[in-house]
């Protein structure tokens, strides 16, 4: 069982002063973050490309590659890359780059992604949404499967056998495909033998497990073995000592993250009730102390078939030593309880008849 962190490297308003720290110190705190996460034993880091002010994240690759030389075991890998509005060559190359820095601990998250921006940004049209995903996750994975590519799609220029530089260290580079939970996702992901990543933000996690199942039926029938394919979760979340004061810490900047996407997309407004209830141990929010988040982790993975859990820390901006708090209690308190109580259970179930 892997546990991690993800983040958007946010630079929202803090929801008491109405401060917003720059770019430049986010990004700056954030390889800090990646340090501590790598000290700690924690398996993962990811960080989320978005192209808006209130989000210092337009570039993964480069802040990754930032934390690469400084970090020793950690995994690094987007969460997600925006495909559809990027060139599927200079993806390869960046985290290609990445994975030789890092001596082979690089990963591609690919999705749609839930944002918006980068398409007029970049020159796409909305309009061609789902063809080009499928268009430039096709030449991603010839990418991913060959030095010399010949390649032809309608959305990009041919490539004739030419060659893609550096070449990673691991061959293949990981390509997970990430899906806020739908079915043609998910079912695509299988097909393809692809790691998948489910973005479990709302609801009860374990409404997840049908696409869980889905998922690997699809990989069955495909003719993948299935026993090698990795499924991960991405949930909002915050650990302190006790719960209460992680819950009162982590309310007030993700309201004000959820309200401002609420506006935009025409939600309801998130309020105490709503949070309360996510963090009840049937929702999807993992806030408390370290034994609470531990439990709520080990009955995804019982229920839902997690193999990586990874924590997205902090939704809206919070002083940065309670995020460095955070991240340590996640590697050093619930990362070996949950790994104990995984191993044990599924000794347990290869033991029973």
């Amino acid at each position: 069982m892997e546990i991690g962190i993800t983040t958007f490297v946010e630079t929202t308003p803090d929801p008491q002063t109405g401060e917003v720290i720059s770019h430049a110190q986010r990004l700056r705190e954030v390889v800090e973050e990646i340090v501590l996460a790598d000290e700690v034993g924690l398996d993962v880091y990811g960080v989320g490309e978005h192209h808006r002010q209130d989000f210092a994240a337009s570039s993964p690759a480069v802040l990754l590659a930032a934390a690469a030389m400084q970090t020793k075991t950690i995994r690094l890998t987007s969460a997600v890359t925006v495909l559809s509005s990027d060139d599927p060559v200079r993806v390869f190359q960046d985290f290609a780059t990445l994975d030789g820095l890092s001596n082979g601990r690089a990963e591609i998250m690919a999705g749609r992604g839930s944002f918006i921006e980068s398409f007029p940004l970049f020159g796409y049209d909305l309009n061609d949404y789902d063809e080009l995903f499928d268009e430039k996750l096709d030449l991603l994975l010839t990418l991913q499967q060959s030095e010399k590519v010949s390649w032809q799609g309608k959305h990009r220029a041919p490539i004739h056998n030419l060659g893609i530089y550096p070449r990673p260290v691991q061959n293949p580079l990981p390509i997970w495909i990430g899906s806020g939970g739908n079915t043609q996702s998910v079912i695509r992901a299988g097909m393809l033998g692809l790691p998948l990543v489910l973005a479990i933000i709302g609801g009860s996690p374990v409404q997840f497990a049908p696409l869980v199942k889905l998922y690997k039926q699809a990989a069955a029938r495909a003719g993948h073995d299935v026993s090698k394919l990795p499924v991960a979760s991405h949930s909002h979340g915050f650990l302190a000592e006790d719960t209460q004061v992680a819950a009162d810490k982590f309310f007030p900047p993700t309201q004000q993250v959820m309200n401002v996407l609420a506006r935009e997309r025409g939600w309801g407004r998130y309020d105490r009730s709503s949070f309360d209830a996510a963090r009840s141990f049937d929702g999807a929010l993992y806030v408390g102390d370290p034994e609470t988040v531990a439990q709520k982790i080990v009955h995804l993975r019982k229920n839902v078939g997690i193999t990586r859990f990874m924590m997205h820390v902090p939704v809206g901006s919070m002083p940065h030593e309670d995020v460095m708090k955070a991240i340590r209690l996640l590697g050093t308190e619930v990362a070996p309880r949950v790994r104990e109580e995984v191993a044990k259970w599924e000794a347990e179930n290869e033991a029973t008849p």
